[in-house]
């Protein structure tokens, strides 16, 4: 709760204090008795006021850890829809439209999400390579850009080494570049002309990605958007081969 609410834990506790309870858990327990008691079934509540639906909540708020996972998940995605820039996002679709070739970087986990990019932007016809690790293959690859490839930098928390050597060489070569980060301040974001930012929270031991996923997916749709009958056509072909 405090780090939802931006604040320390000790506030939380101060404010539940402010309110009557002794601590955080007796408010805890008071609001979970009001929402059972609320959800509980139709008709009036005890003081006249309109119970709520029972279907309203995604999950109780007793939920098991595989549910809090979910409900964080689906936080993540509902946070970062709410601060992307539609102007970001469309300068991002036009960035990859526009591009003569796509180059995507991302290592360890990010290396999955670049080789899906990949695989979305290829089933539109539309060239793009990925740079996961350092081999002679990648850095052959990193060796090419010009002005006219779109690099794209993944990175979660601090970013690897070689995505920020990957962003330099795109800046210095004058090609547009765009990062896909859940770090306001990560230096990949700072080297990038568009920044797309995620939310990664969860209760779990490792960051969420469900909204990288779904910013991938919707940057693709919104360049297959652009002209689905051509693309259509491409895609067909695709499977063709």
């Amino acid at each position: 709760m405090a780090r939802r609410a931006n604040t320390s834990s000790s506030t939380v506790v101060r404010f539940s204090q402010a309110l009557g309870f002794e601590g955080f858990p007796e408010l805890q327990q008071a609001a979970r008795d009001e929402y059972r008691r609320r959800v509980g079934g139709g008709g009036m509540g005890t003081n006249g006021a309109d119970r709520l639906p029972a279907a309203a909540p995604l999950f109780s708020l007793d939920h098991t850890e595989f549910e809090a996972a979910l409900a964080a998940d689906h936080v993540n995605v509902e946070d970062t829809a709410h601060k992307l820039s539609r102007s970001d996002v469309e300068a991002a679709v036009d960035a990859i439209v526009s591009a003569e070739k796509v180059l995507i970087a991302g290592t360890d986990q990010m290396a999955f999400f670049a080789s899906y990019l990949r695989h979305l932007l290829m089933l539109l016809d539309l060239r793009a390579e990925i740079v996961a690790s350092p081999s002679q293959e990648a850095l052959g690859r990193l060796s090419r850009i010009d002005d006219r490839t779109l690099v794209v930098g993944l990175s979660a928390g601090r970013p690897h080494p070689l995505i920020t050597r990957t962003m330099k060489l795109a800046r210095h070569r004058k090609a547009p570049t765009l990062a896909i980060t859940d770090a306001t301040l990560s230096e990949v974001a700072r080297l990038a002309r568009i920044r797309l930012y995620y939310s990664s929270n969860t209760p779990a031991f490792v960051r969420s990605h469900t909204a990288l996923l779904s910013i991938i997916q919707a940057l693709a749709y919104g360049v297959y958007a652009r002209d689905a009958q051509q693309y259509d056509v491409r895609i067909k072909a695709f499977r063709l081969k």
